[in-house]
């Protein structure tokens, strides 16, 4: 059985930044996209798993290669597929290319399931999901643990309606948001992102308020961390 979806893509301008370029969280929302869809053609997305197990995809680890981010109007190429079956975890590629098959975008994303209501992990051998003969991998560099320590509070964001996402929790891509928010504008405009590795450590739900906090390690190497009841629930790394 194939694994791989695979799509074309138009980058519409709800999907870059002020640069006209496909944006940092945007290219998230994208790649996200594409592994609901492949879930979708292999029986295991999360629709599945709410009506028929109690349970729901939970991204907890992603990082985000760019070596060229396409622009507005451009068409591209999107490969998703999983690599891995770990019992509780899997992890999915994502490729992004140009028409002329260059790479613009690789990701690698780790997911476990939860049950809805005890939140705990589930197996994914007691589940409809691939357990062999996965794709070789396009991008599976280590997962980094990070160091956060003496970082600096900016600012807070109070979580609301437009926050939350069908498992009742802050949608994943907004998280990336409001770390995002630490840098200006012009900061992102003239300093070109080379990699992002998101962690989600918890839940946050609408009304609580959030803290974020920036740590910048050296020129090229920023961290950032995102608190909930002095709790950590996200990180962020971001290299230039």
């Amino acid at each position: 059985m194939d694994f791989t979806l695979e799509r074309d893509r138009d980058i519409c301008s709800a999907y870059v930044d002020s640069s006209l370029h496909l944006g940092i969280a945007q290219s998230q929302l994208l790649i996200q996209d594409g592994i609901t869809e492949c879930f979708q053609e292999l029986g295991c997305d999360g629709i599945v798993y709410r009506e028929k197990f109690n349970a729901f995809w939970v991204f907890t680890r992603i990082k985000i290669k760019f070596i060229k981010r396409p622009l507005w109007q451009d068409i591209v190429k999107i490969k998703t597929f999983p690599i891995n079956n770990a019992g509780v975890r899997t992890c999915v590629n994502t490729e992004i290319a140009d028409l002329h098959g260059n790479k613009l975008i690789l990701a690698n994303q780790e997911a476990c399931v939860l049950h809805l209501d005890t939140r705990r992990p589930m197996r994914l051998t007691n589940l409809p999901f691939p357990r062999d003969n996965f794709p070789e991998p396009v991008f599976n560099t280590p997962f980094k643990k990070f160091d956060i320590s003496d970082a600096i509070e900016i600012y807070e964001q109070r979580i609301h309606s437009q926050h939350i996402d069908m498992s009742k929790h802050t949608n994943n891509v907004e998280y990336t948001k409001f770390a995002l928010n630490v840098f200006s504008d012009d900061f992102l405009q003239t300093n070109e992102v080379k990699e992002v590795e998101l962690h989600y450590m918890g839940e946050s739900r609408e009304g609580e308020l959030l803290k974020i906090f920036h740590k910048q390690a050296d020129e090229s190497a920023h961290f950032c961390q995102i608190r909930c009841n002095e709790r950590p629930v996200f990180e962020m790394s971001i290299l230039l």
